[in-house]
């Protein structure tokens, strides 16, 4: 038991070491997923890590929970009820960009893939604390990597929840003029997708 023990010590106290020394490069932040990946019992103090708000490591765990998830997203399923109800606490920039991917992933994998087993995790809770951040993002100072998960995750929420639509379209043609060149590609491609949903509902 008391090797057990030291074991998981080992390993939360090297993930905060190998945090401490992430930096914003891809390699390094590669590396670092590609350690947690090696060792999923790692994955419960990186989220942690995620949602221990003010500490400067949680932006950097953030970053790696985006690159494991992208690796294998169902290695966040255990960690759903975890993940929403911190969520909206979360407001330094560099930490809202990579969980809005990773909602964005959680919304496609769930509503154009079907997962069967996201579609038995996922609650009606996680949709709606998802749907309030998303709009919140889209509607307040974000960058516009944020602001185009946003607008996806929506998307695809929308098409469970019909008054979602109306709304995110409303927002987008109010913004569009006016925002850069990676918000009009993205809001232009929604609203066509909105669009093409109408018309075969």
């Amino acid at each position: 038991m008391n090797q057990f023990v030291n074991c998981i010590s080992v390993i939360s106290e090297t993930l905060t070491e190998k945090l401490k020394y992430t930096s914003a490069h891809r390699n390094v932040r590669l590396d670092v997923a590609a350690w947690v990946l090696d060792r999923p019992n790692s994955i419960p103090y990186l989220v942690e890590h995620c949602f221990n708000i003010n500490d400067d490591l949680s932006y950097k765990a953030t970053w790696i929970l985006e690159f494991v998830c992208l690796e294998n997203l169902e290695l966040i399923y255990p960690f759903l009820d975890v993940f929403f109800e911190n969520l909206p606490k979360v407001y330094k920039h560099q930490a809202v960009r990579p969980l809005a991917k990773i909602c964005e992933m959680l919304a496609k994998r769930y509503y154009k893939k079907e997962d069967p087993k996201l579609t038995k995790l996922l609650k009606s809770d996680h949709k709606e604390i998802m749907t309030t951040c998303c709009f919140d993002w889209l509607i307040s100072n974000q960058r516009v990597a944020c602001e185009v998960y946003a607008m996806s995750t929506l998307y695809y929420i929308g098409t469970e929840i019909e008054w979602i639509h109306s709304e995110l379209k409303t927002i987008i043609e109010s913004n569009i003029m006016e925002s850069t060149a990676g918000y009009k590609s993205r809001g232009k491609h929604v609203l066509g997708l909105i669009e093409k949903f109408r018309y075969i509902s």
